[in-house]
């Protein structure tokens, strides 16, 4: 336990990945009242507790216009109402910031814990902390050391940066500063992508639904909505061609039978033809091509399967693992960093995942043809509390509701009507542990 820690709190609160603060449009906090609330409710609960944000509590990497200590008092000036009542807060319970990978500055420059102390909050400028509650100890930690592409080689050490950081940066905080040029400032969400390499993806989107010229997207419409069709008649065509059968069902002209629509199907079906004649061309040189970039990649270490297509829950439940066998007295392991809060069992302890305040992207795919995908939005406000029950250690799991703004085009829901995304895992409100 830290020696700045006299008395051990008896209830721990946990919360994680808030990124307050950031260029251009990252700047904005949606969820800022919600959370002066919740640091207003933590002040009139139990003395003897601490609020633990495991990290990420501040967006220091997308902060490229400031340098130095200037960043935490940028934000800190953005958002008086957040952190006068964290100072307010902290006077009555203890408040410790654990540094993420988004403001590992807080690890490498020492005047920050003073800057913080203003505020009452303790920073604990390491890459781990435990707690003993109940009799058991806690573990806790940002999560970032088990990624690859956001882990520090040298904790500590400013100038010893992840690839993650060159991404968030360059690109996200680059797309930030655009957000206010943009039609219906999406870009502000640039940050809840993930993960990373979903970006371009997400643009696409977005620039297709939302930026396109609307006489553009009306114009390619029809051909994207009708491109799997034309691809399995042409796939048809093809196969009667091979095996010496003319149905002639294929090659009906839908002018006579429909008019003027039937004549724009016949041209939508001509277009795609074309297009999926070329691209079939195109295949094979475009196989090796890919083949040769991917082998570029791997070699420069950005392209490796453990990396880009890792299993994220089994990284973080071994690390989980190995912490219960080093310490059998650890009875939580306590996580962020993914965005995606769960609570699971494992070995008969418990392995938590504390989420993120940041407006929440999910994928949902369109119902036919080669539209781009949508992004649906929404917000999983949710802390966690552990504190002693009866001599067992109880864990509790709370949520604040708060509606997404309905920024989805009427286009993009009727593209996706009925169809709902895969959502996070179901959170029990109250787990205890013997």
């Amino acid at each position: 336990m830290s020696a700045a820690e006299p008395d051990p709190p008896t209830t721990l609160y946990l919360v994680s990945d808030l990124h307050i603060g950031g260029d251009g449009g990252l700047g904005r906090c949606a969820f800022e009242q919600e959370l002066v609330t919740l640091l207003r409710d933590l002040a009139n609960g139990p003395s003897h507790a601490e609020l633990i944000i495991v990290g990420d509590a501040f967006g220091l990497w997308e902060m490229t216009e400031h340098a130095g200590e200037s960043k935490l008092a940028v934000i800190a000036d953005g958002h008086p109402e957040l952190f006068a009542q964290l100072r307010a807060t902290g006077e009555r319970v203890r408040i410790t910031l654990l540094p993420g990978n988004h403001d590992y500055d807080l690890a490498c420059v020492p005047s920050y814990a003073s800057e913080l102390a203003r505020w009452n909050v303790v920073l604990e400028p390491r890459e781990s902390l435990t707690r003993r509650i109940a009799g058991r100890t806690v573990w806790i930690e940002h999560g970032n050391q088990h990624d690859a592409f956001n882990a520090f080689p040298d904790f500590g050490n400013r100038f010893a940066q992840p690839l993650g950081y060159f991404i968030t940066s360059g690109i996200v905080a680059g797309a930030a500063r655009g957000a206010d040029r943009t039609k219906s400032k999406w870009l502000d969400d640039v940050e809840s992508v993930q993960p990373n390499q979903d970006l371009p993806f997400w643009v696409i989107s977005n620039h297709f639904y939302k930026e396109m010229a609307p006489w553009l997207r009306w114009a390619i419409l029809p051909f994207l909505l009708l491109f799997t069709a034309s691809a399995s008649i042409f796939a048809l065509r093809a196969l009667e061609r091979l095996l010496g059968f003319q149905s002639g069902i294929l090659d009906m002209d839908l002018q006579p039978v429909l008019g003027f629509p039937g004549r724009i199907l016949d041209l939508v079906q001509f277009v795609n033809s074309a297009v999926i004649a070329t691209l079939l061309i195109l295949a094979i040189p475009g196989f090796f091509l890919v083949r040769d970039v991917k082998s570029a990649l791997s070699r420069y270490g950005l392209l490796r399967d453990d990396v880009l297509h890792r299993d994220e829950d089994g990284v973080y439940v071994a690390a989980a693992r190995k912490v219960f066998a080093d310490d059998p007295s650890v009875a939580v392991f306590v996580y962020g960093h993914t965005h995606n809060p769960s609570l699971r069992e494992v070995d008969g302890r418990l392995v938590i995942n504390t989420g993120t305040w940041l407006k929440r992207l999910e994928y949902v795919p369109v119902r036919f043809g080669r539209l781009p995908g949508i992004w649906l939005p929404s917000y999983c406000l949710n802390w966690f509390t552990i504190d002693e029950d009866a001599g067992a250690l109880r864990v509790r799991y709370r949520t604040i509701d708060k509606t997404p703004p309905r920024d989805i085009t009427l286009l993009e829901r009727l593209l996706i009507l009925g169809r709902e995304p895969v959502g996070l895992a179901q959170i029990p409100t109250e787990t205890h542990l013997g």
